[in-house]
Order: C-alpha cells, then sequence, then structure tokens
C-alpha cells in the first residue's frame, strides 16, 4: 500500500521534470516543514531522527544531494518562519489524496520512532496534523502502532 502512495507522492511537482511551483503551494516543502516541526517538538534534535528525515525526503520525493540539501532547507526554514500548523496541511490537503494523506502520518511516525521512543509532544503533534489533513484516529492510531511495531524490531 505504501508503495503506491510513495510513488504518487514522487509525482507531484519539483525538480527538473515539471515547471517549479511557489515555495508556499509546494506539497514538498510543505511535508518537509511538517517533518521539522515534528523532529523538534520534544527540543531535542537526535541524530537518528535526521538521519531518519533524510531518508524519508529522498526516498518519498526521488531526491538526492544538492536537490536534497535544498529541500531540506527551504522545509527547515517554512517551518521556523511558520506561525501556526495551517500554512503546512492546507497546501498538503490541497495536493494529497486520502490515502496520500494517510500515508503522510506514516511518515511522520516514522520520524517520531526514529530514536526509538514517542514524547507526548510528538504524539500530539502528529494528532494535530492528522486532524488538520483528514486523517480519522483511527488510521492515526493503527499507523502509529504499525511504525512503532516496526521501529521496536531495528
Amino acid at each position: 500500500m505504501f508503495d503506491s502512495i510513495l510513488s504518487f507522492l514522487k509525482d507531484l511537482p519539483g525538480g527538473a521534470r515539471e515547471k517549479r511551483i511557489s515555495p508556499e503551494d509546494d506539497p514538498r516543502v510543505a511535508a518537509a516543514a511538517l517533518l521539522f516541526t515534528v523532529l523538534d517538538a520534544d527540543g531535542i534534535r537526535d541524530d537518528a531522527e535526521m538521519k531518519r528525515l533524510r531518508e524519508i525526503l529522498s526516498e518519498t520525493y526521488d531526491v538526492s544531494g544538492a536537490e536534497l540539501e535544498q529541500l531540506m532547507q527551504a522545509g527547515e526554514k517554512a517551518e521556523q518562519e511558520a506561525v501556526d500548523l495551517y500554512a503546512f496541511t492546507s497546501v498538503l490537503k490541497r495536493h494529497l489524496d486520502a490515502d496520500a494523506r494517510k500515508a503522510f502520518i506514516g511518515l511522520m511516525w516514522g520520524i517520531v520512532f526514529a530514536d526509538g521512543e514517542m514524547h507526548e509532544l510528538e504524539d500530539n503533534l502528529v494528532w494535530r496534523v492528522a486532524e488538520l489533513i483528514g486523517v480519522d484516529s483511527r488510521d492515526r492510531v493503527l499507523l502509529r502502532q504499525e511504525i512503532q511495531e516496526k521501529s521496536s524490531r531495528n
């Protein structure tokens, strides 16, 4: 299931494949910003979380090298300048279908569990983002359990 969602996410606007769209409406930047937000939610930037963030962005958007660095910088800058989550969640809601929004919540859980533990602020943030992009509580909890189980095996 996630493979088809990741394939959809890779086809979103970006790079040389399509014309550039404004950063405030770029779903890749919005996704990166939200992933930085969950990464920073507990106040600790763990190396494992940063590594997982790089992997997620690289795999999801098929970027590497300078293009990956640009996406990370744009996402981090957008996250630092944001006053709320709506600026990012509204972009994702416009550009992603229901399955892709659900898959994005799975990516957020991947960042949360990259360091082996879940802080209550991380859990709360994923809950708020899920609500804002229209992912129901049941799906959010099932994704959390699935990602938590996978991370405990690694």
